[in-house]
């Protein structure tokens, strides 16, 4: 049986006198190395001589003899006759015989008796009796090696690999490993484990649920997915992020498509009425799809009947800023991208450009990497490395004849000024962009100050900063609007900033009317605080009703529900709209005129 068959522990199975190959320690079929095994002390070994390579078995008249691959010759072959005689023939005799057939006895075997000796010596060191290794064992052993799996994304067919089963049945002979087939059902328990866990706990969790998803298509294999992640906050305050769905997304990429995946998914994981915001780029097929989706949800469960439920990605919105910028300057960085290009398409050109770079005493060992087109922070990227290397660009003209793009003058001042321009851009991007998904927070600072440099960039004296200015501002501003109010809400409850910061940005950004958007902001966070407070009310009457209903009297039953009317008048007293927006007020005004908390690196807004 080869080690890719079979299921059991990879230890070398005990020799039998009806078969003439056994299983390596590495997986091929090869003739049965003499080991001792313990298990079968007293009886016959089988074949083992590299010379029955050479040889058949026959039965011939109730004797046993052997005949030669070659010339098909007879001879003894009987397990008492030894193989002296048959390594003669071979080596001297047989006319037909290849004399470099028979390898080195010596080399082979004791290579092979040395890994044997070893392997069993490492079995035997260290290992419990099987009785030890119980049922439970074997399932916890099972988990690790699906969870292994799982967190290294190892193939399946891992639990084929020789070399890995040799691994396994060394730590504990005892370890059934299982095929492929059976590791796929474990990890697909313990995704139907985590996932049952995951959805009990939001469930159970008061807080809302935000959801951001994406589409992406792979360079490798040109396929496109999409992915879901919802993130809440639990009960300890500390910020949740799962994904929830990855799935393969064949085209069309249109609204319907991506809003039927996306509905789906939430009801699958039961949080369609516990939404907060759902987050997504600037295409236009999100749009659609958005507007789909808030027509299917249920109005009354989402933060203010759904007005803020889509969100628009702050990471996305630097891109098509930048991106307009880039369109101004056209095929004023095209030279230096053709250049780049050039040098970067061989093996050749490149031992060439960087024997010119050396030889120009240029310190830095940074690679030319040519940019995508659809990612403005790659070619943020190649103009920076390019500017290092300016002056070996001209020298390179005289060094290959094809080469006939070197940048002008007016090419690197064009190039220096988007590197110079566009280097804060390219900070913001790289931490709105980062894994550890920052809370909302941290992107009202960093987004306004690419408003206050856009507004700085109108009074240059350099024309072309000033058309990308415009153009950037433009696209900023139509954008802004969309993402401005879920930001400053979440600035103002940031301790550090409170209404310091609005007011601080306001100031710059709309001058006399500052204190109209500051009120503004107010207003919404004063809004979505007494629907807060409202559905809080609403547990306390639902969970007071649960309460009441317990009691088995029918004359207590009947007293209760001549108390309803006057639980219903006290209710809406205590929940008064004017005394309830007075109350809410009162409580942001005593919030806002204390003291901000001092400004730290490693500050937690939910901590």
């Amino acid at each position: 049986m080869s080690a890719t068959s079979s299921a059991s522990t990879p230890a070398p199975r005990p020799p039998t006198s009806t078969t003439s190959e056994s299983q390596s320690l590495f997986g091929e079929e090869v003739e049965s190395v003499p080991v001792e095994n313990p298990q079968q002390q007293g009886t016959k070994r089988r074949t083992t001589s590299d010379e029955w390579n050479h040889f058949k078995k026959k039965n011939i008249d109730g004797k046993v003899k052997a005949q030669c691959n070659y010339c098909g010759r007879l001879m003894a072959g009987a397990s008492t006759s030894r193989t002296t005689h048959l390594k003669l023939h071979i080596s001297k005799s047989c006319p037909s015989a290849p004399r470099e057939a028979s390898p080195p006895r010596e080399v082979t075997d004791i290579r092979k008796q040395l890994l044997v000796k070893q392997h069993n010596r490492t079995r035997s060191k260290g290992i419990s009796s099987p009785s030890v290794f119980n049922e439970e064992d074997r399932k916890a052993s099972r988990r690790d090696l699906a969870r292994m799996v799982i967190l290294h994304e190892y193939p399946l067919a891992i639990v084929d690999h020789v070399g890995f089963r040799d691994f396994v049945g060394g730590l504990r002979p005892n370890f059934k490993i299982v095929g492929r087939n059976t590791l796929k059902r474990d990890i697909k328990k313990i995704y139907n484990e985590k996932k049952q866990k995951t959805m009990l706990e939001i469930d159970k969790n008061a807080s809302k649920v935000a959801i951001t998803t994406d589409l992406w298509t792979a360079n490798n294999s040109k396929r496109s997915f999409m992915v879901i992640t919802a993130h809440y906050i639990n009960g300890s305050w500390t910020l949740e992020s799962r994904v929830i769905r990855f799935i393969r997304m064949p085209s069309p990429h249109d609204k319907y498509s991506l809003s039927k995946i996306l509905l789906e998914c939430l009801s699958d994981w039961n949080i369609e009425v516990k939404l907060s915001a759902i987050t997504v780029d600037n295409a236009s097929n999100n749009d659609g799809m958005m507007k789909l989706v808030s027509d299917k949800l249920q109005a009354s469960s989402l933060i203010l009947g759904g007005k803020l439920l889509h969100v628009r990605c702050a990471a996305h919105i630097p891109n098509l800023v930048v991106q307009e910028g880039l369109n101004v300057i056209g095929d004023g960085i095209e030279n230096v991208r053709s250049s780049v290009y050039f040098w970067t398409q061989s093996p050749k050109r490149a031992e060439i450009f960087e024997k010119i770079s050396r030889q120009s005493h240029i310190a830095s060992t940074k690679e030319l990497v040519l940019d995508c087109r659809t990612r403005w922070n790659s070619t943020y990227l190649m103009l920076s490395t390019a500017l290092i290397y300016k002056d070996v660009f001209p020298r390179l003209l005289c060094c290959e004849p094809q080469y006939q793009s070197a940048p002008t003058n007016r090419d690197w001042e064009v190039a220096q000024i988007v590197c110079e321009k566009l280097g804060y851009f390219h900070k913001v991007t790289e931490l709105l962009s980062g894994t550890a998904y920052p809370t909302a927070n941290h992107y009202f600072p960093s987004v306004f100050r690419l408003k206050i440099e856009l507004n700085q960039w109108l009074s240059s004296e350099d024309e072309l900063v000033k058309k990308m200015a415009t153009k950037m501002l433009a696209k900023f501003d139509k954008y802004w609007s969309d993402v401005h109010d879920i930001m400053s809400l979440a600035i103002v409850l940031d301790p550090r900033y409170k209404l310091m910061l609005l007011t601080f940005y306001f100031n710059k950004m709309y001058g006399s009317k500052a204190n109209e958007e500051i009120d503004k902001v107010k207003n919404l966070l004063f809004e979505l605080f007494a629907e807060y407070d409202i559905e809080n009310i609403d547990r306390a009457v639902i969970f007071s009703q649960a309460s009441s209903s317990t009691s088995t009297s029918s004359a207590a039953h009947e007293h209760d529900d001549t108390m309803r009317d006057y639980d219903l008048f006290v209710s809406n007293a205590t929940t008064n709209i004017g005394q309830r927006s007075r109350d809410i007020i009162s409580e942001f005004e005593l919030y806002a005129s204390e003291k901000v908390s001092p400004r730290t690196e490693q500050f937690d807004v939910l901590g």
